[in-house]
C-alpha cells in the first residue's frame, strides 16, 4: 500500500506558500528539523510535492539529496554560481551546453569571476596545469553538447579534488540510470530533467544532486536567489520517474538502430554517437556508461549545400524541428558547433566539415523513421 493519503499510488499536489504551525513549538521544532535538512518552513523552500521528487533523485543518483529547479540552465545557474566570487576562476569544458557559456561570459564575468575553457579531451595532467590558485569548480559535460565527445570525467574530477576544487559535470544525456557521477567520484550531478525524467514535453525542470556540504550550499544558493520549482510540474516528474527506465531502454535501441542506418548511408559523412564502435571515445563510454540514449548527430557530406539542407528537414513528417529533447517525438534541428567553441576548433578535419544536424530518436517504430528519412535524403539530391 503506498504511503499516500487515502492510498493514493501518487503522492497528491500541494500548492502552498505558507506552510503554518500549529504551535510555538512545534514552530521552533519542525522548521528547526526543516532548516536542518536545508528546507526551512516557508513555501520558497518547497512543501511535501516537491521534496518527494528531491528524495526520488537523490536516490537515483546516489547523493544525499537533490535540488529540483524551474529548468536545466536554472540548475547550470545555481551551481557555477554558489561556489564563486568576485576574483574567483572557473574551468569550463568547451563543449558545454551554449547557453552554460553565455551565463559564464556574459553574467558571471560582470560580477568579476573568470572562466576558462579547455578541451573536452584534456589529459588530466594537462589539465592540472590549467588550476590556479583561485580555481573554485570543474564544469564538465559528457558527452559534450552537439559534438558528443566523452570525457574521462572521473579522472578530471579526481586532479580537481586533488586541487581543492569541486568537481561537476552535465548528465542529461546519459540521467542517472546510465552514468551515476558521485559514484565515480564527482562532487555534483546537475541535469535538465526537462529531458528524459519528466519525459513527455510537457514541463521544464533543473535538478542538482550533491551530498555534504556541497550540498548544503546548493540548497542556499537556490533559496537565496528566489528559484523553486512548482508542485505541479513535480507531480509531472514523478511520473516521469516512473516509466523512465522502460523509456530509455527503447531511446537506447532505437537511437543505436537509427545511429547505424545513417553510418551505412554515402550521404552521411560521420555519425556522432558514443555507442558505435566508430566513435573516437567509444572504449571511454563502454567503461563508464551503461547505455546511450536516444540523442546523437550526424554529418552530411562536405558539399551539401544550405538549401539541400532546408529541403531534408522540410520534406520529414515523423522529425519534427525542436530544440528540447526527451519525449515520445523524434526531433531534428541544424546545428553550429564551431559557433560554440574558443578552446578549441571544429570541425577538426575537412573530412567532417559538412553540416551537422542532430537528431533525438523517440519512441516511434525505427521502420518508419528510416521510411521518412529515405524521402528527406532524396529531397536533398533533388536540390542538389
Amino acid at each position: 500500500m503506498p504511503d499516500t493519503p487515502l492510498g493514493t499510488i501518487n503522492p497528491p499536489v500541494y500548492r502552498a506558500s505558507t506552510l503554518t504551525f500549529d504551535s510555538f513549538q512545534s514552530l521552533s521544532t519542525i522548521s528547526g528539523e526543516l532548516r536542518a535538512q536545508g528546507k526551512s518552513g516557508y513555501g520558497r523552500a518547497g512543501n511535501d510535492s516537491i521534496w518527494a521528487f528531491e528524495d526520488m533523485l537523490a536516490e537515483l543518483d546516489h547523493a544525499e539529496g537533490a535540488v529540483a529547479l524551474e529548468s536545466g540552465l536554472a540548475a547550470v545557474t545555481i551551481t557555477l554560481s554558489a561556489f564563486v566570487a568576485a576574483g574567483d576562476h572557473l574551468l569550463v569544458s568547451d563543449s558545454v551546453y551554449d547557453p552554460t557559456r553565455q551565463f559564464c561570459d556574459g553574467v558571471l564575468a560582470r560580477f568579476g569571476v573568470e572562466t576558462s575553457y579547455f578541451d573536452p579531451l584534456i589529459d588530466p595532467e594537462q589539465l592540472r596545469t590549467l588550476i590556479r590558485p583561485n580555481t573554485k569548480l570543474l564544469y564538465m559535460e559528457s558527452p559534450g553538447s552537439l559534438t558528443f565527445d566523452v570525457q574521462d570525467s572521473p579522472a578530471l574530477a579526481a586532479v580537481a579534488r586533488e586541487a581543492g576544487v569541486i568537481s561537476a559535470i552535465d548528465n542529461t544525456w546519459a540521467s542517472p540510470l546510465n552514468f551515476k557521477p558521485l559514484d565515480h567520484g564527482i562532487d555534483i550531478a546537475v541535469q535538465a530533467g526537462t529531458k528524459y525524467i519528466v519525459g513527455h514535453s510537457d514541463a521544464m525542470m533543473g535538478v542538482i544532486a550533491a551530498s555534504g556540504e556541497t550540498l548544503l550550499k546548493l540548497r542556499k544558493q537556490m533559496y537565496l536567489t528566489g528559484h523553486r520549482y512548482a508542485p505541479d510540474e513535480a507531480a509531472l516528474a514523478l511520473r516521469g520517474l516512473r516509466t523512465m527506465a522502460v523509456r530509455l531502454r527503447h531511446h537506447h535501441q532505437a537511437g543505436l538502430d537509427m545511429a547505424r542506418w545513417f553510418e551505412a548511408r554515402p550521404d552521411v559523412a560521420a555519425v556522432l554517437h558514443p555507442g558505435l564502435e566508430s566513435h573516437p571515445q567509444h572504449a571511454t563510454y563502454k567503461a563508464l556508461f551503461k547505455g546511450s540514449s536516444g540523442l546523437f548527430s550526424i554529418l552530411l557530406q562536405p558539399g551539401t549545400t544550405p538549401e539541400q539542407v532546408a529541403a531534408f528537414v522540410d520534406c520529414l513528417e515523423y522529425f519534427s524541428m525542436g530544440y528540447s529533447w526527451g519525449g515520445y517525438e523524434s526531433l531534428v534541428v541544424p546545428q553550429y558547433p564551431a559557433r560554440c567553441r574558443t578552446a578549441t576548433s571544429w570541425p577538426p578535419s575537412e573530412a567532417w566539415s559538412g553540416p551537422m544536424l542532430r537528431f533525438h530518436i523517440g519512441l516511434e517504430d525505427t521502420q518508419d523513421l528510416k521510411a521518412d528519412l529515405e524521402g528527406g535524403f532524396a529531397a536533398l539530391a533533388a536540390a542538389g
